[in-house]
């Protein structure tokens, strides 16, 4: 079985009720799956912790903890995924900020705290808002950004992942970015 196909056929098994096809499909995503974190932490600040795992493992406990979803490809997982990494992100950031304020938790978790200075903390919320109001305006051009910004995925990878030509991908990731820069500034 090709591996894209049992990727597809294990999520709707898992949106059936099927508790064991998640316990299959973990490996079988697990290498795409650092490649989004690996992605989204490299656009932290220097010298923090890096913490991967803790990044994919808190999005999937926010991924299950969700309501059922009706699976319909691996590309829509791998979108939520990412979606749900980039809000643990911005709740850090928020975390962070609140610290910053002076509303300091008694005890933090290093194996799961990922570190933010408190300019990129402003930053990410910055640009999670942007982005939740691109995807309000224009919602090929958000997705844009999430798979490459957020996702990790080069252009070429966006356009086969959401089945339009490279050239459309590049006019909209130019145009997004130009957006989102009047946006945050």
């Amino acid at each position: 079985m090709n591996g894209n196909h049992e990727i597809t056929e294990l999520l709707q098994a898992w949106s059936k009720g099927d508790s064991h096809a998640l316990s299959k499909l973990i490996p079988l995503v697990d290498d795409e799956l650092k490649k989004i974190a690996r992605a989204k932490m490299t656009k932290e600040r220097s010298g923090h912790i890096l913490q991967t795992a803790a990044l994919i493992n808190e999005a999937l406990m926010r991924l299950i903890a969700t309501e059922r979803i009706d699976w319909k490809s691996r590309t829509q997982f791998y979108g939520i995924v990412a979606k749900r990494m980039r809000q643990v992100l911005v709740d850090y950031a928020r975390e962070q900020l609140t610290k910053k304020r002076g509303e300091r938790p008694e005890h933090i978790d290093v194996d799961e705290a990922v570190f933010l200075s408190s300019e990129t903390s402003e930053e990410m919320i910055m640009l999670n808002e942007a982005l939740t109001k691109l995807a309000k305006m224009d919602e090929l051009k958000a997705k844009i950004v999430e798979h490459h910004y957020f996702g990790g995925f080069t252009l070429k990878e966006v356009a086969e992942i959401l089945d339009i030509s490279l050239s459309t991908v590049e006019r909209e990731w130019r145009l997004a970015k130009s957006w989102l820069k009047r946006e945050m500034t």
